[in-house]
């Protein structure tokens, strides 16, 4: 069937996010014109609202309605710990589980050369200069156990050897509630790695 031409162009907007592809995108575009003009003028108002009003907190480079960010104002944080992650998102589910009281820094993704996200891109001068100047004591690595994680942390490790603060990794290994039989060898080894005494 050849959709209307304002169609098609929906498809193909929706259809360069990350994630949806061309089905996805059909689907997406579909819907939204069964929703209605007001569903959709909702959805218009809240995508141009993002693009005012959301912005990259200075301090620890998340993304923030003000700047510095809520986290970074908060003088209840515990300014000598700081959390390197990879994205905004890892910050939201670091806050949402609520065991962490730190401070932030987040990175611009891992590291990916192929995908053009090098030393330079991951901010990582900011990283070195914002521990060198601020009371910070303990650098959290609380990069992916993936392979583009992995070689962030050798990277940050590398990069802040020397710099006077103890750096820490995020330990991971068995899933709470997971059994033995369903994990693959990196997370049986990295668990067992990982053993504490009783």
């Amino acid at each position: 069937m050849a959709y209307p031409r304002a169609l098609k162009n929906l498809m193909r907007e929706l259809n360069r996010l990350p994630g949806v592809g061309r089905k996805g995108a059909e689907r997406l575009a579909l819907h939204l014109v069964r929703s209605g003009e007001r569903d959709v003028r909702a959805l218009a108002q809240a995508l141009l609202k993002v693009t005012e009003e959301v912005l990259t907190c200075s301090v620890c480079q998340t993304l923030a309605d003000r700047d510095p960010c809520a986290i970074c104002a908060d003088p209840q944080r515990d300014q000598h710990k700081l959390c390197v992650l990879e994205s905004p998102a890892d910050l939201a589910a670091m806050e949402a589980a609520g065991v962490y009281r730190g401070l932030y820094f987040v990175l611009a993704g891992p590291l990916a050369p192929m995908q053009g996200l090098g030393p330079d891109q991951l901010k990582l001068q900011g990283l070195v200069r914002r521990i060198k100047s601020g009371p910070v004591q303990e650098v959290i690595i609380a990069t992916n156990p993936t392979t583009q994680g992995e070689a962030t942390a050798d990277l940050l490790v590398r990069e802040l050897q020397g710099s006077g603060v103890r750096l820490t990794r995020l330990g991971y290994g068995m899933p709470v509630g997971g059994d033995l039989k369903y994990m693959d060898g990196l997370t049986l080894a990295r668990s067992l790695e990982g053993r504490r005494k009783l």
